[in-house]
């Protein structure tokens, strides 16, 4: 319980900050809501970071050569280094933002603990969707040690009070692996930023990092019949590959700015993203901008894309499918403002309130 009249000493534990993508961008709002909050992280790369995350607390790993460019490969480590830390005391309450690790984290007796869960540890549970993030010679030891990454995810998790999921995907695989029931608060957006605007263009819009869950392979090799330009934004491992493999009407743009990014949602027919995600935080920007979606049937998308209505859900993750729901877009204009008005569910007003709601419950008791 709180002193009347004082605000509520929090922690935040997050798995890593190596870049800024969307789970630090949900520390940041938190960050919003306890200013005065700790951060506490494994290793952190400054130079990719916003100032107000430039302060997070880092462990002993900062010191060991290539974490910061090759986090994956030091994953038992960093299970180690959240298991080794002292328990952690003077907080009312610690909220982790967790899809590996941070949710190990040791407390004193008596604090309350809420885990944002982006989702159980891929590494432990799906290891075959995510064995492209290590080395090829990392790959054997990682699959031999699922097993115990496995134990000791399900073990960490009986010291979480309240669980809270980044999605209706999410929270399934909370109950499955943890045996748990998680709330369901959506990432923050930012929809003030995020707007409709522009004249629509006939382009479509690939977004995000270029690795083998996202599917960006299906998108491309749709465009080999599609009489339309495909525009790719982002970087990974597949880059090259794909590069090889496209038709002549597929541009890769890389890295853009976030303003950059809004003129394209705003101008784009539709965004693709026919890889099943956790959430899928680009899906939720473009519905912001009034732009359709075109995404998997399963995951996160299931949450944002009202199918018919604000976008197209894929009947399964195929080339024909794709082409049949581009023609779609080609064919059926949306409502701007429908689909606008969709994604207010995902503002960072919204995500602020519930937050703060379930933290405050949390540390009365109530969680």
């Amino acid at each position: 319980m709180v002193a009347a009249g004082r605000p509520p000493s929090l922690a935040i534990a997050h798995d890593w900050m190596v870049e800024y993508a969307g789970s630090e961008r949900c520390v940041r709002e938190l960050l919003t809501l306890f200013p005065s909050a700790r951060v506490l992280t494994t290793v952190m790369n400054r130079d990719a970071l916003p100032s107000d995350l430039q302060r997070s607390e880092s462990s002993w790993l900062q010191r060991v050569p290539l974490t910061t460019t090759h986090h994956e490969w030091f994953l038992p480590l960093m299970l180690l280094t959240w298991s080794l830390r002292r328990p952690l005391e003077g907080v009312d309450a610690v909220v982790s933002s967790s899809h590996a690790c941070a949710k190990g984290i040791r407390l004193a007796p008596g604090i309350p603990h809420v885990c944002y869960c982006h989702t159980p540890m891929r590494y432990a549970w799906n290891y075959e969707a995510e064995r492209e993030r290590f080395a090829s010679a990392a790959r054997p030891l990682v699959r031999l040690g699922a097993a115990a990454l496995r134990t000791w995810d399900a073990s960490t998790a009986r010291n979480v009070d309240r669980f809270v999921a980044n999605s209706s995907a999410v929270a399934a695989r909370i109950r499955q692996a943890y045996d748990r029931v998680a709330d369901v608060v959506f990432p923050p957006v930012d929809t003030d930023f995020y707007r409709p605007g522009g004249e629509r263009e006939n382009f479509f819009l690939f977004v995000g990092r270029l690795v083998s869950y996202k599917r960006p392979d299906i998108a491309l090799q749709a465009f080999r019949t599609v009489r339309a330009p495909l525009y790719v934004v982002g970087h990974g491992q597949l880059e090259s590959r794909l590069r090889r493999m496209a038709p002549a009407n597929v541009s890769f743009l890389g890295s853009v700015s976030d303003v950059q990014l809004r003129s394209l949602y705003q101008r784009a027919r539709a965004l693709i993203h026919p890889g099943e995600e956790d959430f899928g935080i680009a899906m939720a920007e473009a519905q912001a901008t009034g732009t359709p979606v075109i995404g998997s049937s399963s995951g996160g998308a299931r949450d944002i894309v009202r199918d018919g209505e604000t976008g197209w859900l894929l009947r399964e993750p195929t080339v024909a499918a794709l082409e049949d729901a581009i023609t779609r877009a080609q064919r059926e204009p949306l409502d701007v403002s429908a689909i606008r008005r969709n994604s207010v569910r995902f503002s960072r007003e919204v995500f602020r309130r519930r937050m703060a709601a379930i933290i405050a419950e949390t540390i009365d008791g109530g969680g």
